[in-house]
């Protein structure tokens, strides 16, 4: 029997920091780090505010040059394609699935379900996945991600391995593609918009269950062909022709010079105009000088994160994070990654792209603008509480080894609850991620937690409450947008 938490679609939770409530749905982000070497044994130096010391960790308000540019009819074309189930193998699940703005621009689920679950976010039932001993490529392996500010132009990696990141390389991009990745992307957001469409358990479907998996396997790759197969079916659709030569009017009215550049180019536009901060939140006014903006409690909290907490030691700059890696202890749920550890459902997280054991357990540090929408909290998952993940980063060790089964969210299925605490519950897994948690152990007041608290909802965008305008009424090819 699974013993998750069960889900939950919504609830209230009371802005320490403003006069009205927020909508919380239970979405994604992997908690970062702190780490000791920085804040240790530092006096205090700044004023009252905090602010000599945000300024040391380069935390700024969030200006428009921060951000690709969009242009208006990509970003159409675009929102058609995030919403549009006919870019998924079997036309039965669209990048809006684990990524919906009703959900904060994620699913609410601990663990993503992709192909072969049926229903929408908390809601979602892990459906007929084949129930087999070990199911890291049946369904999902991680948390999904939010959206929010992914467009940002310091951005170098995405994924919580960050295995799609800039490199020197001649195009620019280190992908699992390698080098079929085609040329022409001109940032990270549009490269890494065209990957769900190759994955087994995200869009692309079981080998030969479409023509699209049918060419991946006959072919031996998960990239071109699949990338090629899909463009055709786009084509085929020709509602599309119109937005794509609007958006591209380099193609010159000929569809045919139409390819899987163009796709992701134009879903990034889409997430980069509807997902990224506003240029005027509480938290930005405040940085620009107008200290009424958040609450005296979220100000209190906002010292402590700069400083006795140390959380600005890797949450810092404009959208806090310092776009590293660090361990910091998260337990290990779900069937995680690559079938790697003592009884293959470990995730070793950056490990796996570097192949450095150094990097091992280590995971990206999340932006944490509008974390508190963005829940359940880290790489997997683990922590539904946002006061759960920041207790974790007190006390990594505590937690990891007295860690509460009932604060994931995963769908109950009989044959893989069984399965989804291997990791959890072994007690050589513990002891190896304990072993290399680089965060220290901080010792708050209570009163202290609570003004931490407050600061990290000051970091909503109000903006983001409702997203629904980002929603189309329909899509070209005619499929519905339910799940």
């Amino acid at each position: 029997m699974n013993n998750c938490k069960k889900p939950r679609s919504h609830y209230y939770l009371s802005f320490l920091s403003t006069s009205f409530k927020i909508l919380l749905s239970p979405v994604v982000f992997v908690a970062a780090c702190t780490t000791s070497q920085v804040w240790a044994g530092e006096k205090d130096k700044d004023d009252e505010n905090g602010h000599n010391r945000h300024n040391k960790h380069q935390i700024r308000s969030i200006k428009a040059s921060d951000y690709a540019p969009v242009g208006a009819k990509k970003a159409v074309l675009g929102q058609a394609f995030f919403f549009d189930k006919e870019l998924s193998g079997n036309r039965n699940i669209s990048c809006s699935t684990c990524h919906s703005p009703l959900s904060a621009t994620s699913d609410g689920l601990s663990i993503n379900l992709g192909e072969g679950a049926h229903g929408f976010s908390v809601g979602r039932n892990p459906g007929t996945y084949p129930p087999l001993a070990t199911d890291p490529l049946e369904r999902g392996q991680r948390n999904a991600p939010s959206l929010f500010d992914r467009g940002a132009k310091e951005f170098g990696s995405m994924m919580h391995d960050g295995r799609i990141e800039l490199d020197n390389s001649p195009d620019g991009f280190l992908t699992p593609a390698g080098d079929e990745l085609p040329p022409g992307f001109n940032n990270l957001l549009e490269v890494i918009s065209i990957f769900a469409f190759t994955e087994i358990q995200e869009m692309l479907g079981q080998p030969n269950e479409n023509e699209i998996s049918a060419a991946a396997a006959a072919q031996g790759s998960l990239f071109t062909p699949v990338w090629t197969k899909l463009v055709e079916r786009i084509k085929a659709q020709p509602n599309y022709h119109p937005m794509i030569l609007a958006a591209y009017p380099e193609l010159k009215g000929d569809i045919n010079g139409f390819n899987i550049v163009h796709v992701g180019r134009a879903i990034a536009h889409f997430q980069n105009s509807s997902f990224r901060t506003s240029l005027n939140t509480p938290f930005d006014r405040y940085l620009n000088g107008d200290e009424g903006a958040i609450s005296k409690e979220a100000a209190r909290g906002f010292k402590l994160f700069t400083g006795k907490a140390q959380c600005a030691s890797c949450h810092n700059g404009p959208f806090l994070t310092d776009q590293k890696f660090h361990a910091i202890g998260v337990p290990q749920i779900g069937p995680g990654f690559g079938g790697v550890g003592f009884d293959g459902r470990e995730d070793f997280g950056r490990e796996g792209v570097t192949k450095d054991i150094n990097d091992r357990y280590k995971f990206r540090t999340p932006p944490l603008r509008n974390v508190a929408l963005t829940g359940p909290w880290g790489h997997d998952g683990a922590f539904n509480m946002l006061e759960d993940i920041v207790r974790h980063h007190l006390d990594a060790k505590k937690s990891l080894n007295n860690y509460d089964i009932s604060q994931c969210v995963l769908p109950s299925r009989l044959d893989l609850d069984e399965l989804d605490f291997i990791a959890t519950n072994n007690p050589n897994t513990r002891y190896e991620i304990e072993q290399r948690i680089e965060i220290p152990k901080i010792r708050l007041q209570e009163n202290e937690f609570k003004d931490l608290m407050a600061f990290m909802f000051a970091l909503t965008d109000p903006e983001h409450l409702d997203l629904r305008h980002t929603v189309p009424k329909s899509v070209p090819s005619g499929l519905s947008l339910a799940d």
